[in-house]
């Protein structure tokens, strides 16, 4: 099945983007943000497979999460000055939810509340929102709509107007003082199309088995991510998205792994575990690369002087395969990973050392 991330503006007074809501789009053209599912997707899938800093030109994202992904601590893989919790009736009417909301609040993330209503359970978690977001898709009582936004402006909180997807509800939005503004009207809702690579399920259930243990060892989670290319790609492509909390150049698996800890390494695992694979990706590619890696890190070593690590030789090998898993030209599939000039090099154009170590493989 065909899938894309959709970004969806939000606009200023001005007309200039402020930021952008993140929705998931499968190949019947629906758009989605609300089943745990859904929102695990269109998180991990813009963590890991497309770049979100040229998705987003590096401003807010907006993504509603799901009760269950709240508990789950997920937007704590975020970088909080980037992102934007949005949150539905879902979680407010849930008390565990509600507290995860108010923790995230002292932690420094943002709140908005979409499809607010006059309603007491509402206002019962006003003192941690930011934003407001009112629905202009029934535009029929602007009265409603008017007290709802002077009320928001009295508790300072910021409105934004969205479903604005006719002129006339961008009149009314306009007229009626909202700040920011979102809705097909305004701008239509933008996609990027994602390459799904499907892990081994050994490779997943041995990983989930070990990070589960009272005493997880690292060594053995960087090797059973090490066996599987895609685990590896989908690693190193989140710790290095400018979306991530704790933005670091990584190289390796290891570095990864210290970089992320163990409670943010659960928390992808947990979005992992929410991909439906589609089987399109060959097991014998990802042996293949496997293969490659371990022969590549051994030949390394019997190369006097040799500027590359043994993780790198490593990762030279693993990727080898990548433009074909991801069945996009290899130079495009290696420009968002951060890895050193000689595997590139090694890998496009048969050049240096890491090159003749393909050559040997």
């Amino acid at each position: 099945m065909d899938t894309s991330v959709v970004r969806q503006a939000i606009l200023d007074e001005r007309d200039e983007v402020v930021g952008y809501e993140i929705l998931y789009k499968e190949d019947d053209g629906s758009l989605f943000n609300r089943t745990d599912t859904v929102v695990a997707n269109a998180i991990e899938n813009f963590l890991t497979s497309i770049d979100s800093e040229k998705f987003l030109n590096g401003k807010t994202a907006y993504f509603t999460f799901t009760p269950n992904l709240l508990l789950k601590d997920i937007p704590r893989i975020f970088n909080a000055k980037k992102l934007v919790i949005q949150i539905e009736e879902n979680s407010i009417i849930h008390p565990l939810a509600q507290k995860a909301i108010y923790h995230f609040k002292k932690m420094g993330y943002r709140i908005a509340v979409k499809g607010f209503e006059f309603n007491t359970r509402y206002f019962s978690i006003m003192d941690v929102v930011d934003i407001i977001k009112l629905d202009f898709s029934d535009i029929s009582d602007k009265d409603a709509l008017k007290n709802i936004i002077d009320v928001a402006r009295n508790l300072k909180k910021t409105v934004i107007a969205y479903n604005v997807n006719s002129r006339q509800a961008y009149d009314c939005a306009k007229e009626l003082g909202c700040q920011f503004k979102q809705g097909t009207y305004i701008a239509e809702a933008q996609s990027s199309s994602v390459s799904r690579l499907d892990h081994l399920q050994t490779n997943f259930f041995q990983l989930v088995i070990e990070v589960t243990k009272d005493e997880p060892n690292i060594d053995t989670i960087t090797e059973i991510i090490s066996r599987d290319v895609t685990l590896t790609f989908s690693l190193l492509r989140l710790v290095n998205s400018a979306y991530f909390a704790f933005r670091n150049r990584v190289r390796s698996i290891k570095q990864a792994l210290i970089v992320l800890g163990l409670g943010q390494l659960k928390q992808w695992i947990y979005l992992l575990s929410f991909r439906q694979g589609t089987g399109n990706t060959p097991n014998e590619l990802i042996r293949i690369s496997f293969l490659r890696a371990s022969f590549c890190s051994e030949l390394n070593q019997f190369i006097p002087d040799t500027p590359v690590s043994k993780s790198e030789a490593y990762l030279l090998g693993m990727f080898s395969t990548l433009g074909i898993l991801l069945e996009v030209p290899l130079e495009k599939s290696l420009e968002e990973l951060s890895i050193s000039d000689e595997i590139k090099n090694g890998l496009l154009y048969g050049t240096g050392i890491t090159g003749t170590l393909m050559k040997l493989v």
